[in-house]
Protein backbone atom coordinates (compact mmCIF):
# COMPACT_ATOMS: atom_id res chain seq x y z
CA UNK A 1 0.00 0.00 0.00
CA UNK A 2 1.16 4.21 -0.38
CA UNK A 3 1.43 6.29 1.94
CA UNK A 4 1.80 9.82 1.72
CA UNK A 5 5.34 8.99 3.03
CA UNK A 6 6.39 6.95 0.12
CA UNK A 7 7.94 9.12 -2.67
CA UNK A 8 6.01 10.08 -5.97
CA UNK A 9 7.29 7.75 -8.22
CA UNK A 10 6.49 10.35 -11.58
CA UNK A 11 10.70 10.52 -11.10
CA UNK A 12 10.22 7.00 -13.31
CA UNK A 13 7.18 7.74 -15.43
CA UNK A 14 8.65 10.69 -16.56
CA UNK A 15 11.77 9.43 -18.09
CA UNK A 16 10.20 6.27 -19.90
CA UNK A 17 7.48 8.96 -21.28
CA UNK A 18 10.53 11.18 -21.89
CA UNK A 19 11.40 9.25 -24.85
CA UNK A 20 8.28 9.23 -26.80
CA UNK A 21 8.37 13.33 -26.11
CA UNK A 22 12.00 13.23 -27.59
CA UNK A 23 10.45 11.56 -30.70
CA UNK A 24 8.02 14.26 -31.47
CA UNK A 25 10.84 17.01 -31.46
CA UNK A 26 13.43 15.09 -33.76
CA UNK A 27 10.20 14.70 -36.04
CA UNK A 28 9.00 18.04 -35.84
CA UNK A 29 12.31 19.40 -36.42
CA UNK A 30 13.83 16.77 -39.24
CA UNK A 31 10.45 15.06 -40.85
CA UNK A 32 7.53 17.53 -40.32
CA UNK A 33 9.56 20.92 -40.75
CA UNK A 34 7.47 22.57 -38.33
CA UNK A 35 10.22 25.26 -37.59
CA UNK A 36 10.70 26.20 -40.71
CA UNK A 37 6.80 26.24 -41.26
CA UNK A 38 6.23 28.31 -38.15
CA UNK A 39 9.04 30.76 -39.21
CA UNK A 40 7.99 31.45 -42.42
CA UNK A 41 4.08 33.07 -40.98
CA UNK A 42 2.55 32.74 -37.45
CA UNK A 43 -0.09 30.40 -37.92
CA UNK A 44 -3.05 29.39 -35.54
CA UNK A 45 -2.93 25.50 -34.50
CA UNK A 46 -5.62 24.95 -36.90
CA UNK A 47 -4.03 26.87 -39.28
CA UNK A 48 -0.40 24.89 -38.92
CA UNK A 49 -2.22 21.82 -38.80
CA UNK A 50 -3.76 22.27 -42.20
CA UNK A 51 -0.38 23.83 -43.22
CA UNK A 52 1.30 20.36 -42.29
CA UNK A 53 -1.60 17.80 -43.25
CA UNK A 54 -1.83 16.51 -39.93
CA UNK A 55 -4.78 15.16 -38.92
CA UNK A 56 -6.58 16.73 -35.59
CA UNK A 57 -5.36 14.47 -32.99
CA UNK A 58 -1.80 14.69 -34.29
CA UNK A 59 -1.78 18.51 -34.18
CA UNK A 60 -3.16 18.07 -30.49
CA UNK A 61 -0.43 16.05 -29.50
CA UNK A 62 2.64 17.83 -31.46
CA UNK A 63 1.69 21.35 -30.53
CA UNK A 64 1.05 21.12 -27.54
CA UNK A 65 4.46 19.54 -26.46
CA UNK A 66 6.29 21.58 -28.30
CA UNK A 67 4.75 24.62 -26.20
CA UNK A 68 5.84 22.56 -22.97
CA UNK A 69 9.40 22.13 -24.38
CA UNK A 70 9.44 26.08 -24.83
CA UNK A 71 10.40 26.18 -28.73
CA UNK A 72 6.48 27.70 -29.47
CA UNK A 73 4.28 30.40 -27.68
CA UNK A 74 1.38 31.14 -28.49
CA UNK A 75 0.32 35.31 -29.05
CA UNK A 76 -3.06 37.28 -27.71
CA UNK A 77 -4.78 36.04 -31.04
CA UNK A 78 -3.71 31.99 -30.81
CA UNK A 79 -1.11 31.87 -33.60
CA UNK A 80 1.84 29.75 -32.58
CA UNK A 81 5.21 31.61 -33.36
CA UNK A 82 9.04 30.97 -32.78
CA UNK A 83 10.29 31.29 -29.25
CA UNK A 84 13.98 31.96 -29.13
CA UNK A 85 15.11 28.91 -28.14
CA UNK A 86 13.26 27.00 -30.84
CA UNK A 87 14.81 29.96 -33.71
CA UNK A 88 17.85 28.05 -33.17
CA UNK A 89 16.43 24.66 -34.64
CA UNK A 90 16.01 26.83 -37.92
CA UNK A 91 19.04 25.89 -40.18
CA UNK A 92 19.58 29.39 -41.82
CA UNK A 93 20.19 30.55 -38.00
CA UNK A 94 23.35 30.46 -36.80
CA UNK A 95 24.11 28.60 -34.05
CA UNK A 96 21.49 26.46 -34.62
CA UNK A 97 20.64 22.48 -33.47
CA UNK A 98 18.84 21.72 -35.97
CA UNK A 99 21.40 19.09 -37.95
CA UNK A 100 22.37 18.18 -34.01
CA UNK A 101 18.92 16.97 -33.72
CA UNK A 102 18.92 15.69 -37.03
CA UNK A 103 21.46 12.92 -35.81
CA UNK A 104 18.84 11.16 -34.79
CA UNK A 105 16.19 11.30 -37.71
CA UNK A 106 16.50 7.72 -39.19
CA UNK A 107 15.91 6.31 -35.71
CA UNK A 108 13.52 3.48 -35.93
CA UNK A 109 10.98 4.96 -33.82
CA UNK A 110 11.52 8.74 -34.83
CA UNK A 111 10.48 7.38 -38.20
CA UNK A 112 7.97 5.55 -37.04
CA UNK A 113 6.57 8.70 -34.88
CA UNK A 114 6.47 10.99 -38.04
CA UNK A 115 4.39 8.23 -39.92
CA UNK A 116 2.03 8.17 -36.94
CA UNK A 117 1.68 11.59 -37.16
CA UNK A 118 0.90 11.57 -40.46
CA UNK A 119 -1.46 9.01 -40.51
CA UNK A 120 -3.38 9.65 -36.74
CA UNK A 121 -1.67 6.18 -35.23
CA UNK A 122 0.07 3.07 -37.04
CA UNK A 123 -0.85 2.42 -40.42
CA UNK A 124 -1.56 -1.14 -39.84
CA UNK A 125 -4.86 -1.18 -37.13
CA UNK A 126 -3.12 -4.15 -35.06
CA UNK A 127 -0.29 -1.46 -33.85
CA UNK A 128 0.35 -0.68 -30.47
CA UNK A 129 0.54 -2.43 -26.99
CA UNK A 130 -2.85 -1.34 -25.50
CA UNK A 131 -4.68 -1.10 -28.84
CA UNK A 132 -8.75 -1.02 -28.21
CA UNK A 133 -11.88 -2.13 -28.99
CA UNK A 134 -14.47 -0.02 -30.77
CA UNK A 135 -17.45 -0.92 -32.70
CA UNK A 136 -16.78 -4.73 -34.76
CA UNK A 137 -12.94 -4.64 -34.25
CA UNK A 138 -11.69 -7.69 -32.02
CA UNK A 139 -9.87 -6.17 -29.14
CA UNK A 140 -6.69 -7.56 -27.60
CA UNK A 141 -8.36 -7.56 -24.01
CA UNK A 142 -10.04 -10.94 -24.91
CA UNK A 143 -7.12 -12.16 -25.64
CA UNK A 144 -6.21 -14.77 -22.20
CA UNK A 145 -2.47 -14.03 -22.67
CA UNK A 146 -2.75 -10.37 -23.65
CA UNK A 147 -5.42 -9.42 -21.32
CA UNK A 148 -3.37 -10.78 -18.34
CA UNK A 149 0.11 -9.43 -19.98
CA UNK A 150 -1.55 -6.16 -20.00
CA UNK A 151 -3.53 -6.29 -16.74
CA UNK A 152 -0.70 -7.24 -14.52
CA UNK A 153 1.47 -4.84 -16.33
CA UNK A 154 -0.42 -1.83 -14.82
CA UNK A 155 -1.16 -3.37 -11.71
CA UNK A 156 1.84 -1.67 -10.11
CA UNK A 157 0.19 1.71 -11.40
CA UNK A 158 -2.73 0.85 -9.67
CA UNK A 159 -1.36 -0.20 -6.39
CA UNK A 160 0.84 3.20 -5.98
CA UNK A 161 -2.79 5.02 -7.22
CA UNK A 162 -6.24 3.23 -5.62
CA UNK A 163 -5.10 4.19 -1.99
CA UNK A 164 -4.22 7.67 -2.88
CA UNK A 165 -7.33 8.16 -4.93
CA UNK A 166 -9.84 6.19 -2.79
CA UNK A 167 -9.77 8.99 0.52
CA UNK A 168 -10.16 12.64 -2.43
CA UNK A 169 -13.68 10.29 -3.45
CA UNK A 170 -16.94 10.94 -1.96
CA UNK A 171 -18.32 9.09 1.24
CA UNK A 172 -21.18 6.75 0.41
CA UNK A 173 -23.35 4.09 1.64
CA UNK A 174 -24.74 3.92 -2.22
CA UNK A 175 -22.86 1.88 -5.18
CA UNK A 176 -19.58 2.70 -7.17
CA UNK A 177 -19.34 1.59 -10.85
CA UNK A 178 -15.51 1.62 -11.55
CA UNK A 179 -15.71 1.45 -15.77
CA UNK A 180 -13.16 -0.28 -17.10
CA UNK A 181 -11.76 -0.72 -13.74
CA UNK A 182 -9.00 -3.55 -14.66
CA UNK A 183 -6.81 -4.84 -11.61
CA UNK A 184 -10.19 -3.61 -9.55
CA UNK A 185 -7.82 -2.34 -7.11
CA UNK A 186 -9.46 1.44 -7.11
CA UNK A 187 -13.10 -0.31 -6.33
CA UNK A 188 -11.54 -1.92 -3.55
CA UNK A 189 -9.90 0.57 -1.41
CA UNK A 190 -12.74 3.01 -1.55
CA UNK A 191 -14.96 -0.17 -0.45
CA UNK A 192 -12.59 -0.53 2.14
CA UNK A 193 -13.05 3.15 3.37
CA UNK A 194 -17.17 2.75 2.94
CA UNK A 195 -18.11 -0.21 5.11
CA UNK A 196 -21.61 -0.13 3.98
CA UNK A 197 -21.25 0.48 0.07
CA UNK A 198 -21.04 -1.93 -2.90
CA UNK A 199 -19.37 -1.85 -6.24
CA UNK A 200 -19.08 -3.11 -9.69
CA UNK A 201 -16.13 -3.64 -11.91
CA UNK A 202 -17.08 -3.15 -14.99
CA UNK A 203 -14.02 -4.53 -18.13
CA UNK A 204 -13.44 -7.35 -20.44
CA UNK A 205 -14.37 -11.40 -19.71
CA UNK A 206 -10.36 -11.83 -19.55
CA UNK A 207 -9.64 -8.58 -17.95
CA UNK A 208 -12.12 -9.75 -14.82
CA UNK A 209 -10.28 -13.01 -14.35
CA UNK A 210 -7.51 -11.10 -12.86
CA UNK A 211 -8.97 -8.53 -11.14
CA UNK A 212 -10.90 -11.46 -9.33
CA UNK A 213 -7.48 -12.57 -8.28
CA UNK A 214 -6.29 -9.17 -7.05
CA UNK A 215 -9.38 -8.81 -5.21
CA UNK A 216 -8.41 -12.17 -3.06
CA UNK A 217 -5.48 -10.79 -2.74
CA UNK A 218 -6.82 -7.74 -1.51
CA UNK A 219 -9.65 -9.09 0.90
CA UNK A 220 -6.39 -11.71 2.31
CA UNK A 221 -4.60 -8.84 3.33
CA UNK A 222 -5.11 -8.61 6.91
CA UNK A 223 -6.01 -4.54 6.59
CA UNK A 224 -9.14 -3.25 8.37
CA UNK A 225 -12.22 -3.93 6.44
CA UNK A 226 -10.67 -5.62 4.01
CA UNK A 227 -12.12 -9.12 4.30
CA UNK A 228 -15.85 -7.60 4.02
CA UNK A 229 -14.98 -6.20 0.50
CA UNK A 230 -15.56 -9.70 -0.91
CA UNK A 231 -19.07 -10.28 -0.44
CA UNK A 232 -19.58 -6.15 -1.64
CA UNK A 233 -17.96 -6.12 -4.73
CA UNK A 234 -18.97 -7.53 -8.33
CA UNK A 235 -17.54 -8.16 -11.92
CA UNK A 236 -20.00 -7.69 -14.78
CA UNK A 237 -18.51 -8.20 -18.29
CA UNK A 238 -18.97 -6.63 -21.14
CA UNK A 239 -18.33 -3.63 -23.82
CA UNK A 240 -18.88 -0.04 -22.26
CA UNK A 241 -19.14 1.35 -26.14
CA UNK A 242 -21.97 -0.89 -26.50
CA UNK A 243 -23.83 -2.71 -23.82
CA UNK A 244 -26.41 -2.23 -20.82
CA UNK A 245 -23.95 -0.08 -17.91
CA UNK A 246 -25.04 -0.91 -14.18
CA UNK A 247 -26.42 1.87 -12.30
CA UNK A 248 -24.76 3.64 -9.71
CA UNK A 249 -24.21 6.69 -7.38
CA UNK A 250 -20.85 7.01 -7.54
CA UNK A 251 -18.81 6.68 -11.34
CA UNK A 252 -14.95 6.16 -11.38
CA UNK A 253 -13.36 6.39 -14.81
CA UNK A 254 -9.56 5.87 -13.66
CA UNK A 255 -7.30 5.98 -16.92
CA UNK A 256 -10.05 5.94 -19.10
CA UNK A 257 -10.91 8.87 -21.52
CA UNK A 258 -7.37 9.02 -22.48
CA UNK A 259 -7.34 5.48 -24.44
CA UNK A 260 -10.10 7.13 -26.91
CA UNK A 261 -10.63 9.96 -28.93
CA UNK A 262 -12.89 12.93 -28.61
CA UNK A 263 -15.97 11.57 -29.84
CA UNK A 264 -16.11 8.17 -27.94
CA UNK A 265 -15.27 10.21 -25.33
CA UNK A 266 -18.48 12.54 -25.72
CA UNK A 267 -20.37 9.34 -26.12
CA UNK A 268 -18.92 7.59 -23.11
CA UNK A 269 -19.97 10.74 -21.20
CA UNK A 270 -23.13 10.66 -22.26
CA UNK A 271 -23.77 6.96 -21.50
CA UNK A 272 -21.91 7.28 -17.97
CA UNK A 273 -24.46 10.28 -17.58
CA UNK A 274 -27.04 7.63 -18.21
CA UNK A 275 -26.38 5.18 -15.94
CA UNK A 276 -25.81 7.56 -12.71
CA UNK A 277 -28.45 8.08 -10.15
CA UNK A 278 -29.56 12.12 -9.85
CA UNK A 279 -27.30 13.52 -7.52
CA UNK A 280 -24.24 11.04 -8.12
CA UNK A 281 -21.04 12.16 -9.37
CA UNK A 282 -18.47 11.25 -12.18
CA UNK A 283 -14.84 11.15 -11.03
CA UNK A 284 -12.20 10.97 -13.98
CA UNK A 285 -8.80 10.21 -12.42
CA UNK A 286 -5.83 11.03 -14.96
CA UNK A 287 -3.13 13.38 -16.10
CA UNK A 288 -4.68 16.43 -17.57
CA UNK A 289 -3.16 19.09 -20.02
CA UNK A 290 -3.11 22.84 -19.02
CA UNK A 291 -6.05 24.21 -20.48
CA UNK A 292 -3.75 26.83 -22.62
CA UNK A 293 -2.45 23.34 -23.96
CA UNK A 294 0.68 24.45 -23.18
CA UNK A 295 1.91 21.42 -20.71
CA UNK A 296 2.60 20.22 -18.42
CA UNK A 297 5.48 18.51 -20.20
CA UNK A 298 5.06 15.45 -18.12
CA UNK A 299 1.64 15.41 -19.02
CA UNK A 300 2.63 15.97 -23.00
CA UNK A 301 5.29 13.30 -22.94
CA UNK A 302 2.59 11.22 -21.75
CA UNK A 303 0.37 12.46 -24.19
CA UNK A 304 2.44 11.16 -27.09
CA UNK A 305 2.62 8.18 -24.73
CA UNK A 306 -0.76 7.37 -25.18
CA UNK A 307 -0.67 8.67 -29.10
CA UNK A 308 1.88 6.08 -30.06
CA UNK A 309 -0.51 2.78 -28.22
CA UNK A 310 -4.23 3.92 -28.08
CA UNK A 311 -6.72 6.00 -29.87
CA UNK A 312 -6.47 8.53 -27.55
CA UNK A 313 -4.23 11.18 -25.98
CA UNK A 314 -4.25 13.33 -23.16
CA UNK A 315 -7.32 15.87 -22.18
CA UNK A 316 -7.67 18.85 -20.60
CA UNK A 317 -9.27 19.76 -18.13
CA UNK A 318 -11.47 22.37 -20.32
CA UNK A 319 -12.09 19.47 -22.54
CA UNK A 320 -13.50 17.20 -19.57
CA UNK A 321 -15.72 20.28 -18.20
CA UNK A 322 -17.37 20.52 -21.84
CA UNK A 323 -18.04 16.95 -22.27
CA UNK A 324 -19.50 16.99 -18.35
CA UNK A 325 -21.76 20.23 -19.26
CA UNK A 326 -22.72 18.57 -22.96
CA UNK A 327 -24.07 14.97 -20.73
CA UNK A 328 -26.01 17.59 -18.49
CA UNK A 329 -23.50 17.26 -15.78
CA UNK A 330 -22.33 20.12 -13.21
CA UNK A 331 -18.17 20.37 -13.10
CA UNK A 332 -17.72 19.90 -9.40
CA UNK A 333 -14.93 23.06 -8.08
CA UNK A 334 -11.37 21.32 -6.72
CA UNK A 335 -8.46 19.02 -7.60
CA UNK A 336 -7.11 16.44 -6.14
CA UNK A 337 -3.66 16.05 -7.08
CA UNK A 338 -2.41 11.86 -6.22
CA UNK A 339 0.80 10.92 -7.74
CA UNK A 340 2.48 9.88 -11.09
CA UNK A 341 1.05 13.56 -12.24
CA UNK A 342 -2.66 12.25 -11.66
CA UNK A 343 -5.27 14.27 -10.31
CA UNK A 344 -9.15 13.41 -9.71
CA UNK A 345 -11.57 16.37 -11.16
CA UNK A 346 -15.62 15.38 -10.90
CA UNK A 347 -19.37 16.44 -12.02
CA UNK A 348 -22.38 16.17 -10.46
CA UNK A 349 -25.81 14.89 -11.63
CA UNK A 350 -28.60 17.13 -10.78
CA UNK A 351 -30.96 16.11 -7.93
Amino acid sequence: MNTSADPDLAVITRQLRAMYGSRLLIAAVSHLRVFETVAAAPRTGEELRANLGLPERSAMVLFPALRAMGLLAADTGGRLLLTEAGRHLLTGVTPNLAGYVGLEQEDAGVVEMANRLRHDGPVSSTGGTAYVKESHEASPMDDPVLARHLTLALAGRARLLAPLAAPQLPASEGHLLDVAGGTGLFACEWLRRNPRATATVYDRPEVLRVAAEFRDEFCSSGRPDAATVRNRLQFQPGNMLEDELPRADLILAASLFHDWPVATCRSLMMRLTEVLQAGGEIWAHDAFLNDALDGPLAVTDYSAQLFWVTKGRCYSRAEYRGWFTDAGLQPLPGEFPTALDYSLIGARKAR
